[in-house]
């Protein structure tokens, strides 16, 4: 077992100072598996990470996203470097804005216009305000995973105390790959929604005529489409899931891995849509911040000139297919879910539900071994290697193995030393 005495030191501390113990629930304790995870990181490397007990972990989390290329890459490190020495936050705008946004522009399916924001959330948020003030509507068709935390949203989880209560009369939820459950909406609805809200990919792909369907409701009532690309873009392909899937949006909300860590998200979209930006109260100080900016500018530069979209796909996808052929080979209930890039690893029991119980144990015998896994998706970054997978699949073996002595024991929580992984949310 691995020893985490400045984690736990820093843990005992923050109880007393830090409300939940972390600014972003997934990086919490309790969404991992307390006990027996480490608490606080310190640095990292490529696709490594060093904790403050200077244990080494191969990295599959990455910051919850935003670590497209690596951590510490020189080449954004560099651009940060070089802007720190000109200023961070100016009096009026900055050149930057400018060159960035044109960047975006010529990536970006759509991205007539750019406004930039410091959170994903942010950027969400800004679009269904721009979206209702250019419909004069107010309701809300949505279908995502989450990850959007302001209150037109959060008011359908069950972390939505302190939010008016009003508000969840203004959204509904539809299914992904099911376009009835957005006709039925869209019916009720198609002289009051303002938007339709869509990750366009999730844990699976759109099926065929799906998305193209979404858009054909969209434009037939009057609303305004809106990919959630938080998460799919900068992953997928360099335009993100608009290019990949070859759909265009009317806005488009992208952060997490555009500066490779840095705070910045931003929306994008169609002129006569983002001009409402205009007229609309969308302000806020650090959205010219200059580091941040750089570093979107070097990350653009680098997905331009490396192979990165194709090296992340092509490992994401060798890991996806070994790790499900090792547990097919093991006869274990335990696969990865989702698509290559964005998968999910679960346990499921004999009726198709998820055993949380079962998760943990694999998360704590993969922390072990020096493995980091997380909450959410498996992610890789430009700098995981081969080499990691490889280390990583044999690592996952012996995770395995272990569970299914314990299983045919019937003892597996005895072999859980710390506690269960706890879900954030539920909505």
């Amino acid at each position: 077992m691995k020893k985490f005495v400045n984690s736990n030191n820093l843990l005992s501390e923050a109880k007393s100072l830090i409300p939940a113990l972390s600014q972003t629930f997934s990086k919490a304790p309790y969404s991992y598996v307390e006990g027996v995870y480490p608490t606080y990181l310190e640095s990292g490397k490529g696709s490594h990470v060093f904790d403050v007990d200077n244990n080494e972990f191969i990295d599959y989390v990455l910051a919850l996203g935003p670590i497209t290329l690596g951590y510490n890459y020189p080449k954004v490190n560099k651009a940060i470097t070089s802007q720190l020495k000109k200023g961070i936050s100016f009096s009026i705008p900055h050149s930057l804005e400018v060159e960035v946004s044109k960047k975006l522009n010529s990536i970006i399916p759509n991205a007539d216009m750019v406004r930039f924001a410091k959170t994903g959330s942010d950027a969400c948020t800004a679009a269904v305000r721009c979206a209702r003030a250019f419909t004069k509507r107010e309701k809300i068709a949505y279908c995502g995973t989450g990850g959007v935390w302001h209150d037109w949203f959060t008011i359908i989880t069950s972390r939505n105390e302190g939010i008016p209560k009003f508000l969840k009369k203004m959204i509904k939820k539809f299914n992904f790959n099911d376009i009835e459950s957005l006709k039925i909406i869209a019916e009720e609805w198609k002289d009051d929604l303002a938007a339709i809200y869509i990750e366009p990919i999730m844990l699976e792909y759109p099926e065929k005529s799906f998305l193209k369907n979404v858009k054909k409701i969209a434009k037939n009532i009057g609303a305004v489409l809106i990919f959630d690309e938080v998460v799919t873009g900068f992953r997928y392909s360099l335009g993100g899931a608009q290019e990949f899937l070859n759909i265009k949006a009317d806005i488009t909300a992208l952060g997490k891995g555009m500066a490779n860590g840095m705070p910045l998200a931003a929306i994008t979209g169609k002129q006569e849509i983002m001009e409402k930006f205009n007229d609309i109260f969308y302000s806020t100080t650090y959205g010219g911040e200059t580091l941040s900016l750089a570093a979107c500018s070097a990350v653009i530069d680098e997905f331009q000139e490396k192979p990165v979209i194709n090296h992340i796909t092509k490992l994401s996808s060798y890991f996806y297919h070994k790790f499900n052929e090792l547990t097919n080979e093991l006869d274990m209930n335990v696969k990865m879910e989702g698509t290559d890039v964005r998968s999910v690893i679960n346990y499921r029991d004999t009726k198709g539900n998820i055993s949380l119980l079962h998760k943990s144990c694999f998360y704590q015998e993969m922390i072990n071994q020096g493995i980091l896994f997380g909450p959410g998706a498996v992610l890789l970054s430009y700098s995981h290697s081969k080499n990691d997978i490889d280390v990583t699949l044999d690592s996952c073996r012996n995770a395995l193995l272990k569970i299914k002595k314990y299983e045919q024991k019937h003892d597996l929580n005895k072999l859980l030393k710390g506690n269960k992984i706890k879900p954030v949310m539920t909505f």
